[in-house]
Parts: C-alpha cells; sequence; structure tokens
C-alpha cells in the first residue's frame, strides 16, 4: 500500500499539526503535500519529504501567504497523487479536495468544515484588519471559496471527523456521513502534582473567537489569579484591558505547559472548539476543567466528575462558576485515567486500522467493478 499524506499548509503548531505528526510516525515513509512549509513556525518535520505547492515558490508565499488565498484551491488541486494507492488528508479547508485516480483511495481526516466559509464568515471579515476595499471584495471571494469547498467533498471516499461536534457539522454543509476518531494527545508528557498553587490557568492562539477577552473581564472582577499562556493577535488587547492579578506568559514550552497545568486549581476554556486538546492535557495533569458548554469539551470532559460547565458565554456566568469551585473536591487520579483514552498511541492504532480496512474493502470493490464490466 503506498500512501500519501496530505495536509493545508505548514504555518503553526496547533493540534491539526499534531495530528499530521502522528500520521508522518505511522507512515514515515509517505510523502507529505502542502501549499507551503514555514519552517521557522514549525518543527518536527525535519526528515520528512514535503513536497510544497507553487505558492511556496511566490513572493512572500509563506510569510505572507494570505495574499494567496483565491489561488489555494488551484494549488491544492496541483499536487500529483497518481502514484499512491491511499492518500490522507488532514484538512480544515483545502486538502480534501486533491484530485485523485479512481483506482486510489481517499480518507479525509476533518477538522472542521471551513470555518470562515461555514460557521464563522461574517466574524471572519469583520476581524481581519485589511482596507475596506479588501473587506468588500472577500464576500464575493469566500462565495466562491464554498462553492470549490462542497464540490470537493465529492472527491472523498470517506470522512473521519475528530469529534461528534465536527461530524454533525459535516453533515449539516456537507450531507455527508463520517467516522470519529478524536485527535491525539500525548498524556505521557503529563503528570498529576503533589502541590496544588493558588491560580487558575488557560491559553492557547490568542484569536478573538477564543474569547480570552471574557475570561480576563471575569477575573478582573474576581481579583484572582490568572495565568494565561499563548501567543497571537488578540495578545495586546487582552494585556490593556487586564488588570495585575492577570499574568500573560507568551509562548511557553511542553514542559512548562504541563507545569502550569498540572499545579493550576483549573483549566478555564470559555470558547466553542471543533474538539478541544487543551482540556484533555489539563485532565492528563489530573486537574478538572471549567469550560463554556458547548461543542467538543462536552464529549471530553465529565461534568462533576472531570469538570464542569457554565451555560453562557459571557463573563458573569464565568465568575458564577468559578465561585462555586471548589479546587479539592476532586480526584486527580480518575481524571487522569479518563485522559488517558485519548492517548497518541491509541489514536495511531485506530488511524492504522482504520485505513487499512478501509483500503481492503476499496480493493475488492474496484476489483468486483472491473470483472462486472467484463
Amino acid at each position: 500500500m503506498k500512501i500519501a499524506l496530505v495536509h493545508d499548509y505548514l504555518a503553526q503548531d496547533g493540534g491539526a499539526e499534531r495530528v499530521l505528526k502522528a500520521f508522518h510516525e505511522i507512515w514515515p515513509e509517505a510523502p507529505i503535500f502542502v501549499l507551503f512549509h514555514d519552517k521557522d513556525k514549525i518543527k518536527g518535520f525535519e526528515k520528512a519529504d514535503i513536497r510544497e505547492s507553487f505558492i511556496a515558490k511566490m513572493p512572500f508565499g509563506r510569510k505572507k501567504f494570505k495574499l494567496y488565498f483565491p489561488w489555494m484551491p488551484r494549488a491544492t488541486e496541483h499536487h500529483n497523487l497518481h502514484d499512491f494507492d491511499v492518500v490522507l488528508s488532514s484538512t480544515s479547508a483545502f486538502a480534501k479536495g486533491v484530485l485523485t485516480r479512481p483506482e486510489t483511495l481517499h480518507i479525509s481526516y476533518c477538522h472542521t468544515p471551513t470555518r470562515y466559509l461555514w460557521t464563522d464568515t461574517h466574524e471572519y471579515i469583520e476581524d481581519l484588519k485589511y482596507n475596506k476595499l479588501i473587506k468588500l471584495a472577500l464576500p464575493r471571494i469566500i462565495h466562491h471559496m464554498r462553492l470549490w469547498d462542497k464540490m470537493s467533498v465529492d472527491r472523498v471516499d470517506h470522512f473521519i471527523a475528530n469529534s461528534g461536534t465536527v461530524r454533525n457539522r459535516i453533515q449539516k454543509y456537507y450531507r455527508r456521513d463520517s467516522d470519529i476518531i478524536f485527535p491525539p494527545v500525548d498524556t505521557a508528557k503529563f503528570k498529576i502534582s503533589e502541590n496544588i498553587g493558588d491560580y487558575f490557568v488557560s491559553g492557547g492562539r490568542l484569536v478573538p473567537y477564543k474569547r480570552f477577552d471574557l475570561l480576563v473581564q471575569a477575573f478582573n472582577r474576581l481579583k484572582l489569579p490568572l495565568k494565561i499562556f499563548g501567543d497571537g493577535p488578540e495578545l495586546e488587547n487582552l494585556k490593556e484591558m487586564a488588570k495585575p492579578n492577570i499574568e500573560f506568559l507568551g509562548r511557553v514550552t511542553d514542559e512548562e505547559k504541563a507545569q502550569l497545568l498540572s499545579k493550576a486549581r483549573a483549566f478555564l476554556h470559555p470558547q466553542v472548539e471543533d474538539c478541544g486538546i487543551t482540556p484533555i492535557e489539563s485532565m492528563a495533569c489530573g486537574r478538572p476543567v471549567i469550560a463554556y458548554g458547548v461543542g467538543g469539551v462536552t464529549e471530553t470532559v465529565i461534568p462533576g466528575k472531570t469538570g464542569i460547565f457554565f451555560n453562557d458565554q459571557s463573563w458573569e456566568s464565568i465568575v458564577d462558576a468559578v465561585i462555586h469551585f471548589d479546587h479539592e473536591l476532586w480526584y486527580p487520579d480518575y481524571i487522569r485515567n479518563w485522559a488517558l483514552r485519548f492517548d497518541v498511541d491509541s489514536f495511531k492504532e485506530r488511524i492504522k486500522r482504520y485505513v487499512e480496512e478501509r483500503h481492503e474493502e476499496f480493493k475488492q470493490g474496484f476489483e468486483q467493478c472491473k470483472l462486472e464490466i467484463r
């Protein structure tokens, strides 16, 4: 079985890239097709056979790739995948739109139907820091991209969703069924701490939709210690809003994050995520999660056992949840054992078995079709 891996682009180290790394570890000889690879922003693929599209050769193709947004569908279709039996794509945007031969099986691991085309279009346009002329042109561009995105779905033989939340979105926007395999979490990096600090913690990419502004507003009033790790376009705005009890740590190493999570009273999760890796990492440290009860986190956190939910995405609801939260009433061993079911080794085993079984079914179906033609 000759397999190729396809990913949208390598420009950040997020949950989607962890999935790709796991794919690469299962099939280290498989080439990885991407629109471009910014080696300064993401590590871990130094030994991989990375094959970039023509966008990587364009002026500022890696650093200012958003300029080439309208050309990304065409660049994706330019990937030459004729020599492969199986194509496994990892995507939240373009990679599912690759062209394959009739005898090639295409399985797509979908992190979510493209947010800015379907669920978050209006917010995406509003938040972009472009001039008015570009903003006026964007709706028309996005409309055409949405048509291409819907058409590209027909090129996929099997969809894998990273959660039930994403499975529902795939059904809603693409009218396709999918199987659920939760993304990998390297639980071995996280341990239970004997000493719990006096702070709460949150973090990730500091972008508007993750609603860290609600945490700042809540803890400005609570006056309790809050540590926020991560970087992003919202960092300076959040700093301006925050009072001295809120500390911004910037980017942290995996080791630093493990220490932060393991000693926190709880991890705070105010956003709607497709799945949500960091809450699982917190649970792998034996620490409970306080989360907005919508999205993928409702599938990974057990209310009353590994965390609690607040029902309104507002600072008032966060304040109420924190006031009634007692960090001493939880069982760290139980929380960690629950998190272990999302371990990276379990993910690899499920993905490998899924691909092999679907490929065997595909081969049998293809051979049966040829016999019927004869």
